[in-house]
């Protein structure tokens, strides 16, 4: 089987499902495993380099007013690759190709694939992807046992937080202008101990205002923007932490654990446990390899930057 994944989170799942050497073609974005990178690239972006937060997001907003695609698919390359299985999603405009575009290249190209969307909204919805793929891959039994493993993974979270006193906790999807997170965050706040002020479970994230975010009167604020990995979040909290005078600031690897919907997500639960629950039965401390507390010195040193 020849499979094009247009999605981060499906090429991990392939790979880790086994189905790795399937794999012939791949988006820019497809980091994980590191082998994914030898893949042929088939979808890249539009956008410009180098932006800054709130540059990307006056581009993004601009090219869906005027109805642009996010994302060049390489129809050639399609082509040339002959692929029996294209993956993709319809859930995010901003996220990779749509469904409809992958749809009328095949069509233009007349090849035969079969396109499989997934569209994953909760957590529970992103265990069933990893089945679904399985499943069209021959891959059954080893997906069955992988989701087998990352329940254990949640339900011990669980168990360990559970009577635990559960703090404020604003997750920030981007920080320039601020976005409330949607999808699988909030439940993910909710696994890890912890009762998201901003969000809805399966919704869309939502641009807000920081008066508004200020207003939610969190006891610890995480910086998880999209696209983003762990350092580049911490340069980013850095310069927001100055907001919330007093409390707790973290940054995560977004990219990792967050925003994409595949199975290091529970990595993310677990790395939000440690930063809301350190010390109980069950839950490590804080790794510094997955989550960073922002400290004052970083934030001043931010802060006067951003007033020059």
């Amino acid at each position: 089987m020849r499979v094009v994944s247009l999605l981060p989170s499906t090429t991990e799942i392939l790979f880790g499902l086994g189905a790795g050497e399937d794999v012939v073609g791949v988006t820019f974005e497809c980091d994980f495993p590191a082998e994914a990178r030898e893949r042929r690239v088939v979808s890249t972006s539009a956008m410009p380099e180098g932006l800054s937060p709130r540059e990307i997001d006056a581009f993004v907003a601009a090219a869906l007013r005027r109805g642009e695609d996010l994302y060049h698919l390489r129809a050639d390359a399609l082509a040339e690759l002959d692929p029996h299985l294209v993956v993709t999603q319809d859930l995010c405009a901003v996220c990779a190709v749509d469904v409809a575009v992958v749809d009328d290249a095949l069509a233009y190209l007349g090849c035969r694939a079969d396109v499989l969307t997934v569209d994953p909204h909760t957590i529970e919805d992103v265990l069933a992807s990893v089945v679904l793929l399985g499943e069209r891959t021959g891959r059954a039994a080893a997906a069955h046992a992988w989701v087998a493993g990352l329940r254990e993974r949640l339900a011990i979270v669980a168990e360990a937080v559970a009577g635990a006193p559960r703090p404020r906790v604003l997750v920030l999807e981007w920080t320039d202008p601020p976005f409330a997170p949607g999808h699988w965050i909030p439940e993910m706040v909710e696994l890890a101990g912890g009762d998201p002020v901003l969000g809805t479970t399966g919704a869309k994230s939502v641009r807000t205002t920081w008066p508004a975010a200020v207003a939610t009167r969190p006891d610890v604020v995480v910086c998880a923007p999209c696209g983003y990995d762990l350092d580049a979040s911490a340069e980013l909290a850095a310069g927001v932490a100055h907001h919330f005078p007093g409390v707790p600031v973290w940054a995560v690897d977004a990219n990792a654990s967050f925003a994409r919907p595949g199975p290091r997500i529970v990595d993310g639960v677990e790395a939000l446990a440690s930063i809301l629950h350190p010390g109980l039965a069950g839950i490590p401390a804080p790794d510094p390899a997955r989550v960073l507390a922002i400290p004052p010195t970083a934030r001043a040193v931010s802060l006067r930057s951003t007033v020059r």
